[in-house]
């Protein structure tokens, strides 16, 4: 794949650099037929074998994905070292992908030419029931909420200078993430837990608010999350100091 200068015209055709369009959301270069993702690419992906590893298998055959989010897509998962080794364009976005550890849910541009039928999750044999949980609440988003993809929104976030997780981390992924801790008794770790605390105190952003991209309303609810975060931070820290994944005080400062 031919690789793309920051000064380059971007290859969407807006006219503008790559540096100041689609650099950090490349994916969605896919969604307009570009062909940075060739159907051989797609099906290194998608021909990798199935895994089936920690409660995935539990989860996913729980899990009537088309009732709960009208769509007939489904699941499949492939092992995250394998996945990583194929080197494919982002396919590093995730912490996870640093140390082979954990899961990432698979950008469906990088899947569909081979497998439109299917969304791919790759994880770790050792990835954990928060982990898993929190991909599958991205899944079930995507096809049932806010329809964006997790690892394509960076090159928004600078644009309108709202943090990378407040836009992943939407009022509608934190309804699908209760919705499974629920089902399937799991303890968040730290950072979930987080989330789970602003969504049941509403103060999330949402998918529509992303879509109509108002620097202005998104940014004031951005900055609203720090404020709440650093006037709770005392609870919080009750709530997450025994979690897996606590770092220490989750106080905001100025």
């Amino acid at each position: 794949m031919k690789k793309i200068g920051r000064n380059d015209p971007c290859p969407c055709g807006s006219g503008k650099k790559f540096k100041k369009c689609h650099m950090g959301r490349e994916d969605e270069l896919n969604l307009d037929g570009l062909g940075e993702i060739s159907l051989e690419m797609s099906a290194t992906i998608t021909s990798l074998p199935e895994v089936s590893y920690g409660r995935s298998r539990e989860i996913i055959d729980a899990l009537d994905i088309k009732e709960l989010t009208g769509s007939s897509i489904g699941v499949k998962f492939v092992d995250l070292k394998s996945y990583i080794d194929l080197n494919l364009f982002g396919s590093g976005r995730a912490k996870a992908s640093e140390r082979g550890s954990g899961g990432i849910l698979i950008n469906v541009y990088k899947s569909t030419k081979a497998d439109p039928d299917n969304i791919y999750l790759a994880i770790s044999r050792d990835i954990d029931d928060s982990t898993l949980i929190h991909e599958f609440a991205h899944v079930l988003d995507y096809l049932g909420g806010s329809r964006l993809m997790p690892g394509t929104l960076q090159a928004l976030s600078f644009e309108l200078d709202v943090p990378v997780d407040h836009l992943e981390h939407l009022e509608e992924f934190g309804y699908w993430l209760d919705y499974l801790v629920g089902k399937f008794d799991v303890q968040l770790d730290a950072d979930d837990a987080i989330i789970s605390y602003l969504y049941k105190n509403e103060m999330l952003l949402n998918g529509k608010e992303i879509q109509e991209k108002n620097r202005l309303i998104l940014k004031s609810k951005s900055d609203r999350i720090f404020k709440f975060l650093s006037e709770n931070s005392q609870e919080i820290n009750s709530l997450i100091r025994d979690l897996p994944g606590y770092m220490g005080s989750r106080e905001v400062k100025d």
